[in-house]
């Protein structure tokens, strides 16, 4: 039998978790891995498997997941984002494709990710916000909260941020970036690292709440971090208001188009 050729393609993809269990695979279907290789398969005409740059919880948001396929038929990119979103239903988009060499890996070629959070900070919940931010009614210390997340940035044991599901080889990270600041009614978490932990994210913010709400001293998220022990840290805080937002690879591997600023993204539904 001849063997076929396959041509690799990277994709970028936006959804709104909400009404999807997670990315990975699942056999109830209801999930955005399920329903991205359902539309892939429609489009090529044989089922086709993805591999993702990172594996978000339910409910938990997309702007930017990167994925690639491995396909035996050639389109240009533009065929590839409006053949597949036919096939989607209207909170997950593809909204770019471009071919890449067999060198490329969505996962394992990333050289970071960023993660967004946005925390709505008013006394009542706002209805429109429900399930694209988390809330907070008492007032949070923005200043506060950067001063606490200072402390994380580096290398680090983040045991005391990592889900007891976690399946990680080892906690360390390297926590490149994170800055909070607020806008408006929102105060805004963005966090970017080599990689993540299961729920490393949600942990992170859940203790830096805590401590814009006046709760703990900014200090304290250091000494959270070095008993590296999930018991002493902060309550996971909610999925809804977490996007994957960014993955950077090198350039001789992906050059990712620009599409829709985040900024306007997140605060303007």
């Amino acid at each position: 039998m001849q063997a076929v050729d396959l041509n690799r393609v990277a994709l970028g993809v936006s959804y709104d978790g909400s009404p999807w269990q997670g990315w990975q695979t699942q056999s109830s279907g209801q999930t955005v891995q399920d329903q991205i290789e359902q539309a892939i398969a429609r489009f090529v005409g044989q089922p086709l498997a993805t591999i993702c740059a990172g594996r978000t919880d339910a409910g938990v948001h997309a702007l930017n997941q990167v994925i690639h396929i491995d396909s035996p038929v050639v389109r240009d990119t533009m065929a590839w984002v409006r053949g597949v979103n036919t096939f989607l239903s209207d909170s997950i988009a593809v909204q770019w494709a471009q071919p890449v060499s067999e060198a490329f890996h969505a996962r394992f070629s990333a050289v970071s990710r960023t993660y967004h959070y946005l925390i709505l900070n008013t006394p009542v919940p706002q209805p429109l916000w429900a399930m694209r931010a988390g809330w907070s009614f008492r007032a949070l210390d923005a200043e506060r909260m950067q001063e606490a997340a200072n402390h994380l940035v580096g290398k680090h044991d983040f045991s005391s941020f990592r889900s007891s599901q976690c399946q990680a080889a080892s906690p360390v990270r390297d926590l490149q970036a994170l800055k909070v600041w607020r806008e408006r009614d929102f105060v805004r978490v963005s966090i970017t690292a080599n990689a993540f932990l299961h729920h490393m994210v949600r942990n992170i913010v859940g203790e830096l709440v805590l401590v814009g709400q006046g709760k703990h001293d900014p200090c304290h998220v250091s000494e959270v971090l070095e008993q590296r022990d999930r018991t002493v840290a902060a309550p996971t805080f909610s999925a809804a208001g977490l996007y994957f937002a960014q993955v950077q690879y090198p350039e001789s591997l992906l050059n990712i188009p620009a599409t829709i600023a985040v900024e306007d993204l997140l605060l303007h539904p």
